[in-house]
């Protein structure tokens, strides 16, 4: 295999979950100003969101397979981001106490001209929350970069009552479905 995996995201969770698959990649954070399309469902926002990001760092490497990813969060067919103050993510996560949402996350693989992506959708449902365990958790800050106003391989784990799908998926990565994908480029476990 002559080719170099590149991931082009600066996530710290996607980096560790690529590691567990123990193939070689190099990470190169990309710049791109994304943009939203509101016209697209989530599916597809997250898709080409993906997209974005890998057709970006591709640009400066295209003798390479370069993988962008990006995760929402979907409630009521409503894109939940990253909140953008401690309000915000009280908020968000007072409407998800006690329901079902969804979490997707897109991958795009992009080799020169070729060019491929896919989404795993995941069902999360939540506890019912107390307006204590709400507060004291927006207070460690860790929903603060998270879509959703939670990180399920976190603190946040505490809230999560069921998971119908890929856990991987929910933290940023759909392991499973990308090292498939992976293989069929000729990548492979290593030491």
């Amino acid at each position: 295999m002559n080719k170099e995996l590149i991931l082009a995201s600066g996530s710290p969770r996607r980096k560790e979950l690529l590691q567990q698959l123990h193939i070689p990649f190099s990470v190169h954070v990309s710049n791109v100003d994304e943009k939203v399309n509101p016209n697209y469902s989530p599916s597809e926002v997250v898709m080409d969101l993906a997209l974005q990001k890998a057709s970006d760092v591709a640009m400066l490497y295209p003798d390479h397979i370069v993988l962008g990813s990006d995760t929402v969060v979907v409630y009521k067919d409503i894109i939940l981001g990253k909140p953008a103050s401690e309000a915000e993510a009280v908020q968000t996560l007072e409407m998800l106490s006690g329901k079902k949402h969804q979490v997707l996350t897109g991958v795009a693989l992009v080799e020169g001209e070729q060019v491929q992506t896919f989404y795993e959708k995941t069902d999360v449902e939540f506890w019912p929350l107390t307006v204590d365990e709400i507060t004291q958790y927006v207070r460690t800050g860790e929903p603060m970069d998270k879509a959703g106003s939670y990180g399920i391989q976190g603190l946040g784990a505490a809230f999560v009552k069921s998971i119908q799908g890929d856990y991987f998926s929910v933290v940023g990565l759909p392991l499973s479905r990308t090292i498939r994908e992976l293989r069929k480029r000729g990548f492979a476990y290593s030491n």
